[in-house]
């Protein structure tokens, strides 16, 4: 049994949760969320106007039975939506019709479903960009006590059962400055920790290993890691470190012998967007890894977003992945 295949018979065995599911009229999700109730990963709420669920289930060749559907706008907590967040963006602004709208769109009422806590999670992004789904979840959940920048956190399973890595951020920021790639760090430890119960050893990447280059972009790092330790002594990170040196043995004994993190990373920490988007599509399509995710990080309650080129196998793996970090 693979790592990920483990996580999904944990999902399983080990979980009582609610997910829901607002883009119904895919029938890529119509199709996960049979197999998310059929195999008891979660409960399943669907979201969808009745005509367009009607098509994309049947595109989808699958009966909704057993799963709960609800249309936003014909919902009886629809009122009482639009006015919470009229009160929630009332400094912005907000006007009842302009909540309607709002409250019409199945992301943000999703968000309002897990604010009201008629949902434990919810899985987006099949049909919409990262931005929209973040936009719903800083508008609705909020960020969590202490947490400053929102974060993403994608799983990499290998195809030859090697241990799953975390790669992060790879959805979010541009360009996080040292605070925000210290908080990002952590995030993603405490991400990696909740799902496979294992101690994370964090690194800190760039394009030099302990002082092998000079220049801006490594004092950035450099910097991360100097914050990172002073807040969470506890946390096993090191930093700045090439890639070869995180995760190869040889490699990271040889260019940084005295680090307990070097040739052991589980969870990769890029300097900005540009390096994690591109890394982790690299290892996705060349290594054949299976990306999941991404996680965001920084919520007080778990929405997560898929790449708009999600399988169904990608939606039910994120579904149980995030009802694993539910559970906890």
């Amino acid at each position: 049994m693979t790592p990920l295949e483990c996580l999904r018979e944990r999902a399983i065995n080990d979980t009582d949760v609610h997910v829901v599911l607002p883009e119904g009229r895919d029938p890529r999700v119509c199709k996960a969320a049979v197999e998310i109730a059929k195999q008891n990963i979660a409960r399943v709420t669907i979201l969808s106007k009745e005509e367009e669920l009607v098509a994309a289930a049947g595109e989808a060749g699958v009966f909704l039975d057993g799963i709960t559907i609800v249309d936003p706008e014909h919902d009886t907590a629809f009122e009482n939506y639009i006015t919470e967040y009229v009160e929630i963006r009332k400094k912005k602004g907000m006007t009842p019709d302009h909540a309607r709208e709002i409250m019409r769109d199945p992301t943000f009422f999703a968000a309002m479903m897990l604010r009201k806590d008629r949902a434990d999670i919810c899985i987006s992004g099949a049909l919409n960009l990262t931005a929209h789904v973040l936009r719903a979840g800083l508008q609705i959940i909020r960020t969590a006590p202490g947490v400053s920048v929102m974060s993403s956190d994608i799983l990499m399973f290998s195809p030859d059962k090697r241990p799953p890595l975390s790669f992060a951020d790879c959805a979010v920021n541009p360009n996080p400055d040292a605070e925000q790639l210290a908080e990002i760090a952590y995030s993603t430890a405490q991400t990696h920790k909740s799902i496979f119960n294992e101690e994370p050893h964090v690194a800190l990447l760039s394009f030099s290993t302990m002082g092998s280059a000079c220049h801006e972009l490594v004092d950035k790092v450099r910097e991360a890691y100097k914050i990172a330790h002073k807040a969470h002594p506890e946390l096993i990170i090191d930093g700045e470190m090439q890639a070869d040196a995180a995760i190869v043995e040889t490699v990271g004994k040889s260019k940084a012998p005295d680090s307990l993190v070097a040739g052991k990373a589980n969870v990769l920490i890029f300097p900005d967007l540009n390096a994690g988007n591109i890394g982790y599509k690299l290892v996705q399509r060349f290594a054949g890894y299976n990306a999941v995710g991404p996680i965001l990080q920084g919520l007080r309650k778990p929405i997560h977003d898929l790449s708009r080129g999600c399988s169904i196998e990608d939606i039910i793996n994120l579904t149980a992945l995030a009802a694993l970090q539910a559970k906890k």
